[in-house]
């Protein structure tokens, strides 16, 4: 392989996909790779731009196959992982890539992957700034925004084994030491 991969993981409200956006468009060198999962679509989604949705059989046969880098149950009955054959593909165009995943896939591929990947955790500066930031959004049920404070209070035990924890309690600095330390990476 002759690209390097990029991981970026972090909590649910840490502002991950907002710095992706800006990564993305800060250093267009840079590919993004498409995950699977087995949720429905949520409002404008695409099949192919946000995510591969998978129907549940779908999903574990390519488990079993051997089809994943990395794959994980993040919650119940919704499971995500990265097609191998999407980010190889990128990898021996001698891209760079950058997979948005969940805290312990991060972990399994970096584990993989070794001085050939950089990882990077999101840290919001906390579970209640997290808590904040869901509610905020007014887009998840009570339900959601608990087991998903209650995801993020296990994976903050986590962080500590990434490369690099990027805090993002100012939106505009973590965006410029993102860009700055990704293309001192590549």
């Amino acid at each position: 392989m002759k690209g390097s991969l990029i991981i970026f993981s972090a909590p649910s409200g840490s502002g991950k996909s907002t710095l992706i956006g800006h990564l993305l468009k800060s250093v267009p060198d840079i590919q993004f790779s498409v995950s699977a999962t087995t949720r429905q679509p949520r409002g404008d989604e695409t099949n192919g731009k946000e995510y591969f949705f998978m129907g549940m059989d779908e999903f574990k046969n390519g488990v079993n196959s051997g089809q994943f880098l990395e794959w994980q149950e993040v919650y119940p009955n919704q499971f995500y992982g990265t097609l191998k054959s999407n980010v190889e593909e990128m990898l021996n165009d001698g891209k760079s890539v950058l997979l948005d995943v969940d805290v312990k896939g991060g972990l399994n591929i970096k584990k993989e992957m070794g001085e050939n990947s950089l990882s990077i955790y999101v840290d919001a500066g906390g579970i209640d700034v997290l808590e904040a930031r869901l509610r905020g959004r007014g887009t998840d049920t009570e339900e959601s925004i608990k087991m998903r404070i209650d995801k993020a209070s296990e994976e903050q035990k986590l962080s500590k084994y990434f490369d690099w924890i990027l805090p993002n309690k100012d939106l505009d600095v973590a965006c410029d030491e993102l860009v700055k330390g990704v293309v001192k990476y590549l």
